[in-house]
């Protein structure tokens, strides 16, 4: 029973886990700016989720892998996000 509870509790864990970097998602797709943003800790982020998922499956952990899957997908879109809009903006021509 507790340990139903506690899979339970981390399942929630991590979708909340993907579901917070969707305000990034949100804010990057508003302002079209990724200023403020470390391109560096996103990557880092995408970097970890993804050992995490390996682990998960050397460990035969589906609800790990499943969740760090979701948290990968937000993540990578913040990452892919970020990227873009400072590619972008590094090739626009300034006017007066």
């Amino acid at each position: 029973m507790l340990t139903t509870f506690i899979e339970t509790l981390f399942g929630i864990a991590l979708f909340a886990n993907a579901v917070l970097f969707v305000p990034q998602i949100v804010r990057l797709y508003k302002t079209k700016d990724a200023q403020g943003l470390s391109l560096i800790t996103f990557i880092g982020f995408c970097l970890i989720q993804t050992l995490t998922i390996l682990h998960g499956y050397l460990a035969k952990d589906y609800l790990l892998i499943t969740g760090y899957i979701f948290s990968l997908l937000t993540c990578g879109a913040v990452t892919i996000m970020i990227f873009y809009y400072r590619y972008k903006g590094c090739s626009k021509k300034k006017t007066i």
